[in-house]
């Protein structure tokens, strides 16, 4: 099936991965924010992974992404690009022995043994797509790239369910860092697009609209209009 936009911003509200704090918190980023996405729930119920997994290869299929191989960052999108990679890769016409990994990385290094010991339970083969689930400044997304071309793996692309839309402390986003490094970048939803429907269904305070509108002045990619 083709990737419907609509259905997957409704996906997103009905599960209630976007939302609003009544005071800011503090972003691994180091950043203050007073909105969140929160993917992991979705990541811990089956059904719903179900549904967010037809979602991702809907959305590659449309793309023309093509790989052999779905790498989720660490932690951070381990089991949608392991349940991603299953049921691709059985749809596949020479799924057979041998043909498809189903890969894992630690996100501790072990410090010693094959680089493929050390790094992954279960290494990737192929093109690679790496999967990760927010994007704010791209901190894990590029260290999970960096590593996997270090050790030599050939990148498809870089995919995230939910793009923040700010930029790094130098004004670039990673999408630019990440095209300096020949690798493309996707994002199946955007804050920009995101928050105005979740402001319309949630009604959050003015002061947490007027919050969110200045942290996009200081960190967005663009001003935004709540």
């Amino acid at each position: 099936m083709s990737f419907d936009q609509t259905a997957f911003y409704d996906f997103i509200l009905e599960q209630g991965i976007v939302g609003f704090f009544d005071q800011p918190i503090k972003l691994s980023s180091g950043r203050y924010t007073s909105w969140y996405v929160n993917w992991r729930n979705v990541s811990a119920d089956v059904f719903q992974l179900e549904r967010l997994t037809d979602f991702v290869l809907d959305f590659l299929a449309d793309k023309n992404v093509g790989f052999d191989c779905l790498y989720g960052t660490p932690d951070g999108a381990t089991k949608l690009a392991v349940v991603c990679q299953y049921k691709w890769a059985k749809l596949q016409s020479d799924f057979g022995p041998g043909k498809y990994p189903l890969a894992m990385g630690r996100k501790t290094p072990k410090d010693h043994g094959e680089p493929k010991d050390r790094y992954f339970v279960g290494a990737p083969a192929g093109r690679v797509v790496v999967l990760e689930d927010v994007t704010t400044t791209g901190g894990s997304l590029l260290k999970t790239v960096l590593t996997l071309q270090e050790l030599g793996y050939d990148l498809a692309g870089a995919v995230t369910l939910t793009n923040r839309n700010e930029v790094m402390d130098d004004g670039r986003h990673v999408s630019e860092v990440l095209a300096e490094k020949g690798v493309p970048y996707f994002n199946l939803s955007q804050g920009l697009e995101l928050l105005p429907l979740a402001v319309k269904k949630f009604k959050p305070s003015q002061p947490i609209k007027q919050s969110i509108i200045d942290e996009f002045k200081q960190y967005g990619e663009s001003e935004i209009k709540l």
